[in-house]
């Protein structure tokens, strides 16, 4: 379970960058003015949220009860929060979880429930009239991502919940091969300097595991998924149409999703 390894360490030095890799959030630079940046943009993007549902799947929709995969330090807890309801949140990293509970303590929300996370979901109970996650599943491994991608679709309540999920499918760079990865060609055909120089640029590329240097950052992987799976699993679900809605973060190609079921 590499990622999540990875993770906690991130929760443990530097959360709020984990969330959001720009330099005002690292913990060395964080301001009190960068900090109300940081949230602003998760009641941004919840507020975003509830526009595309309410435009697309049920119009008038707020939720009684949202879970929200991969919560952080509550970023978007708090405003989800506020609309009313129960709202549970969870996350792979015990240190990220124990901040998100001082930043809803400090806003004075009560309606939070604080659960660790794992591949089956074991710590939720119930299903949910909303189940979001948003720039999560591709830091974890593909096989992991898809079982994770399953249990959040079986959470969402059959006879009208909502589902707003968020994956990367490609990169921007890969445009000749639409977005994937070229395959590698036989090994034989390359000398041993050429081997190395393409190991090393799909290091840099965040395909494969990386040894770096003591003191340096977490490893951060970027992971890109079939839509053609995601697709079967949600009609197998009972999911009739699904609105999608591309994004682009720094070359990282995806789709934030968004179905009733």
């Amino acid at each position: 379970m590499t990622t999540d390894i990875e993770w906690e360490k991130w929760g443990a030095r530097d959360p709020y960058f984990g969330v959001l890799t720009d330099p005002k959030f690292r913990a060395a630079a964080l301001t009190d003015a960068a900090r109300e940046e940081f949230f602003a943009m998760g009641r941004h993007h919840v507020d975003h949220v509830l526009h595309i549902i309410r435009c697309h799947l049920e119009g008038g929709f707020v939720p009684t009860r949202t879970l929200d995969f991969g919560c952080g330090v509550g970023r978007l807890l708090l405003p989800f929060a506020r609309l009313g309801g129960e709202v549970v949140g969870v996350d792979i990293s015990p240190s990220m979880l124990a901040e998100a509970k001082r930043n809803c303590d400090q806003a004075g929300l009560a309606n939070v429930v604080l659960a660790p996370s794992d591949d089956t979901l074991s710590a939720v109970d119930g299903d949910f009239d909303l189940v979001h996650t948003c720039i999560v599943l591709q830091h974890i491994e593909i096989a992991r991502g898809l079982r994770i991608f399953e249990q959040l679709v079986r959470r969402v309540r059959p006879g009208g919940g909502i589902g707003a999920i968020h994956i990367t499918f490609g990169w921007d760079f890969h445009a000749a091969n639409l977005g994937v990865p070229p395959p590698p060609p036989p090994p034989a055909t390359l000398p041993w300097r050429a081997r190395l120089r393409a190991w090393l640029r799909e290091q840099v590329r965040g395909t494969a595991p990386f040894r770096r240097a003591p003191g340096a950052d977490p490893e951060m992987q970027m992971n890109f998924y079939n839509l053609s799976q995601l697709m079967f699993m949600l009609q197998r679900a009972g999911v009739g149409a699904v609105y999608s809605e591309l994004t682009d973060h720094g070359g990282a190609l995806g789709a934030f999703l968004f179905f009733k079921r």
